[in-house]
């Protein structure tokens, strides 16, 4: 209907302090960490139903079949999925969302959210998001305040110029930075101090008059970037040299802190940023002993930790931990005290000071057509593992520094080798020679699986040449 909430759901993050199972290529929003399913779909699915509309993804090139996977396998169908051609932060990122949805209604109300947050009760948080829908119609930005129920140093809170026991909107005072711990006792005394959860509603011309006003570059920026957008497989590809010249700033710093108009609901119900791993602890399922565990883990005279392995072939056995966070993934071990889980961020930063791949790249590296994982690898071969989805093709491609021998293990391929083209059964093989032509596809209804030895002076992904590819990526990993 022409009334109903369009979200706008963002996710091209790549936050590490929930490193190492949230990594640049693979972030914590698309990762099944609590709850069914990864947070993203927990997201599109919160914002689905009666009164909302098909959302708006935005994201970036290097998530984009994931964003759209992760919907089909829930049944929700985007209105638009918009690519930034890079990082410039959430300001020129919604505002983009709302020129789209300007273009067929400007009246049209937005709901902000980011797609990593963690909400339980769905029902009470949708019944909060229409109460602040009357106000946004009539030209307010309405933010959401969550209710607190402890004194959070790691939010930053609003101050709201009364209460109104959480009935309809009140109008903001100020935004109050992450405080000490202090004062965040006195806020949660005073009573009219709530967490700011960082998501809002207005209608797409409320936002974009707010740019003309306090920011009318980033507004002329995007609308360029937005006027010469190009469609490409379903995607709407923002135009690169205008947004590239996009000031990286929050919606918060350009517009929320600025406007007159803003007021806020109050929401009652549960909520959680999941801002790192003492968070996931809280929210987990735990033991008498306070542990909460996930995958397979042994403990034994435990207490008050966090135990999770990510592999199904990987045991984490804990004996006599108290307050310990120890993640187990097939690639890195976080192990760390719960007081200084936090700061797992440093010890990202220094991985990547080393150039270790551990520090940005996950174990299992997803692609349009399905995923792979590398099992082995040595100095001039790699092993790995290769999974292609029902109908789904790897490009038409070559390999100037290597030759590839393929074994299928489950499923049935379709190879093609220069002008040759076979197909492969379990327990059958194929050599790959080097700077030949060939192209991998599953013409199946089950997924396929092949094991890829790879042989070669150079292993490197961007050791690829394309020639055709229905995915239309370039050469180069990811494309």
């Amino acid at each position: 209907m022409a009334d109903d909430i369009i979200p706008v759901l963002l996710c091209g993050g790549s936050g590490t302090r929930l490193w190492p199972l949230s990594r640049k290529s693979y972030p914590k929003q698309f990762v099944p960490m609590i709850g069914d399913g990864s947070l993203f779909q927990q997201a599109a699915q919160r914002l689905s139903g009666p009164g909302f509309a098909t959302p708006i993804i935005v994201t970036n090139s290097d998530f984009r079949f994931i964003a759209t996977q992760q919907l089909a396998e829930i049944g929700v169908d985007p209105g638009a999925i918009l690519i930034e051609p890079d990082a410039r932060n959430t300001a020129p990122a919604l505002l983009s969302a709302a020129l789209v949805a300007a273009q067929s209604d400007p009246d049209a109300l937005i709901l902000a959210a980011p797609s990593d947050h963690f909400i339980q009760q769905q029902g009470v948080f949708r019944d909060t998001v229409m109460r602040g829908a009357d106000a946004a119609r009539d030209g307010d930005i309405v933010t959401f305040g969550i209710a607190p129920d402890k004194p959070e140093t790691g939010y930053g809170y609003l101050e709201l110029a009364a209460t109104d026991g959480g009935t309809g909107t009140v109008p903001l005072t100020r935004f109050v930075e992450k405080p000490e711990l202090s004062k965040a006792k006195e806020m949660l005394a005073a009573g009219n101090f709530m967490w700011n959860s960082g998501i809002f509603l207005y209608s797409a011309k409320t936002l974009i008059d707010a740019f003309a006003e306090h920011a009318p570059g980033t507004l002329e920026l995007v609308q360029q970037a937005v006027d010469q957008a190009e469609a490409d497989l379903g995607f709407l590809r923002l135009a690169p040299e205008p947004w590239a010249q996009c000031e990286d700033v929050s919606i918060d710093y350009a517009i929320m802190e600025k406007v007159k108009n803003l007021s806020v609901v109050v929401h009652q119900g549960d909520w959680c940023d999941l801002g790192g791993w003492e968070a996931l602890r809280e929210h987990g399922q735990s033991d008498a002993d306070g542990v909460v565990t996930s995958g397979p883990v042994t403990a034994e005279d435990c207490s008050n930790s966090l135990l999770r392995s990510e592999s199904e072939h990987l045991r984490l056995v804990a004996l006599g931990l108290n307050d310990v966070v120890a993640v187990a993934m097939q690639d890195a071990v976080l192990i760390s005290s719960r007081e200084r889980a936090q700061d797992v961020g440093k010890l990202v930063k220094t991985m990547r000071q080393e150039n270790l791949r551990q520090a940005d790249t996950f174990p299992v590296d997803h692609r349009p057509w399905g995923f792979f994982e590398t099992l082995t690898l040595g100095g001039r071969f790699q092993v790995k593992r290769i999974v292609v989805k029902p109908g789904a093709a790897l490009s038409l491609q070559s390999h100037m520094h290597r030759s590839e021998h393929w074994i299928v293990v489950n499923g049935t391929a379709r190879v093609t080798i220069d002008e040759n083209v076979i197909l492969l059964s379990e327990n059958q093989s194929v050599y790959i020679p080097l700077g030949a032509k060939h192209r991998l596809e599953n013409p199946g209804k089950v997924a396929m699986e092949l094991i890829e030895v790879q042989t070669g002076a150079y292993l490197g992904e961007d050791d690829i040449v394309r020639y055709e590819d229905i995915y239309a990526r370039k050469d180069g990993p990811k494309g």
